[in-house]
């Protein structure tokens, strides 16, 4: 059993079965020839049917100011990489442990316990530079393929079985018990050869990008030293296994470039406090203490940072005043700072006070009515402010453009159900249910919207919703076998 769960591992990260492998040698290249098997189609429709199991599955981080930050970050990596092929998705799950993970269709996913290990921006851009790495080289179609040269299994029973360990760990497992016939020898050669292939690929999109070459470098070195010795590996250092060898060639790699001074990103250093605030272990208290020390001894690498912190502590705590001066301080020196404005939308409402802080977002989102941050936090301030049906307006503009986001529809779901609009809400609870890939169930809600409609127009979109659900649930049910 233990080859089974090893194998799998490799296959699969999120599952968080990882091996612990030992490897000295430097393999060559072996860029994106000979990845046909799987094709980009297939690996899409793979990558599709992966976001709806994470959407329903994972706890992802329904943010929109960390979701705008991690793929503005993403997006940079990806504009300065050679061979895409795939549009890439970047998501956040609330996870301590320290891991990223890179799946099929161009899926990044990124443990929140990447952000309180790295030290600055460029540690972490090249953790998710490294992972980019591993989708624009293709590493997981590339052994699934070999896979399925080595066993008489075909190429989509192995994707199949893969894709099911999402739905269950159980069946997928069996699946790949049947499917996989390969020595873990070759298995860990093959991995070790993409290891350093998304490296070397990394460390280029990293400098390219106008972040530290030494990023990657720096970032596994402290791995490295800080669990030597552990009996218990995080899952970083067991699906991306260290040594010497691969530490000192990220070194070379990364001094072949020319040094320059980076500047310590803001937004980095109050991701970091936010994911610290909200989304890790600390209490309230505990918070309020770690900035109040930070500020009083100078130790903080930003003071702003710190400050938003200390007001994020304060807003957990409800002492809302406190944390309201601070972000109106902060934004009085960055008008345009997503964090501020977001952390002011908070207290403003807390403190009962929504009319201050819906003239300027409005202003903002007149000018960027694209930006998720403005848009979201608009809606909210007026609905709190019973602004149901100037909130709709926003929010269904926004869902035409964005039909993936998770969060809008969840919004939208509440805004319905204010307006005591039946066919509205059923409407989109059913797209909601989409996104997860519970068609089914959407199908059903499609129908109660139909139900409730007398406009002609609405009920030929609803019924025709209903079909593609139908055959949405079909195309899910075949990959999945």
């Amino acid at each position: 059993m233990k080859n089974k769960y090893r194998i799998l591992s490799l296959l699969l990260p999120l599952l968080f079965l990882p091996p612990v492998i030992q490897a000295e040698d430097k393999l060559p290249e072996i860029g994106t020839i000979g990845a046909g098997a799987l094709t980009i189609a297939e690996e899409k429709e793979y990558g599709w049917a992966f976001q709806l199991m994470v959407n329903q599955k994972l706890p992802v981080i329904q943010d929109p100011v960390l979701n705008y930050y991690i793929n503005e970050l993403g997006d940079n990596l990806v504009a300065n990489a050679d061979s895409v092929k795939l549009p890439f998705h970047f998501f956040l799950i609330k996870d301590k442990e320290i891991n990223a993970a890179a799946f099929l269709g161009g899926n990044i996913k990124i443990n929140s316990g990447l952000f309180l290990y790295a030290t600055n921006e460029s540690e972490l851009a090249s953790v998710i530079a490294h992972e980019i790495a591993h989708i624009t080289q293709r590493h997981l179609a590339r052994m699934l393929e070999q896979q399925s040269l080595s066993n008489p299994a075909s190429l989509a029973a192995l994707a199949g079985s893969v894709l099911l360990s999402l739905v269950s760990p159980a069946a997928g497992m069996a699946a790949l018990s049947t499917t996989l016939a390969i020595t873990t020898q070759s298995q860990i050669n093959y991995t070790r050869a993409h290891e350093y292939e998304a490296d070397r690929i990394g460390i280029q999109t990293l400098a390219k990008a106008g972040y530290s070459p030494n990023g990657m470098a720096a970032f596994f070195s402290k791995l490295a030293q800080k669990y030597q010795y552990a009996s218990a590996l995080p899952e970083m250092l067991s699906t991306h296994p260290l040594t010497e060898t691969r530490l000192a060639e990220a070194r070379l790699r990364a001094s072949q470039y020319p040094t320059k001074k980076i500047e310590n990103s803001l937004d980095y250093q109050l991701s970091k406090a936010r994911i610290t605030v909200r989304y890790g272990n600390m209490t309230a208290e505990s918070a309020i203490n770690a900035y109040q020390s930070e500020l009083k001894n100078t130790t903080y690498q930003l003071k702003d940072a710190a400050l938003y912190g200390l007001a994020l502590g304060y807003f957990n705590h409800k002492e809302f005043e406190k944390a309201d001066k601070i972000a109106t301080d902060l934004l009085a020196e960055k008008p345009n700072n997503l964090f501020y404005i977001d952390l002011l939308t908070d207290t403003s409402i807390a403190l009962n006070q929504v009319n201050k802080i819906i003239p300027a977002l409005s202003e903002h989102y007149n000018k960027s009515p694209e930006n998720t941050v403005y848009v979201l936090n608009l809606t909210q301030a007026l609905m709190v402010n019973k602004q149901y049906q100037e909130a709709a307006k926003i929010i269904e503009l926004f869902i035409r453009s964005h039909p993936n986001h998770i969060l809008a529809h969840r919004m939208a779901i509440d805004i319905y159900k204010k307006l005591k609009d039946k066919a509205k809400e059923y409407n989109v609870h059913a797209q909601y249910l989409a996104l997860q890939g519970r068609f089914k169930e959407a199908s059903q809600e499609m129908a109660n919207a139909l139900a409730y409609t007398d406009n002609r127009l609405d009920q030929a979109r609803y019924s025709a919703k209903i079909e593609i659900y139908k055959k949405s649930d079909v195309r899910l049910q075949a990959l999945q076998k």
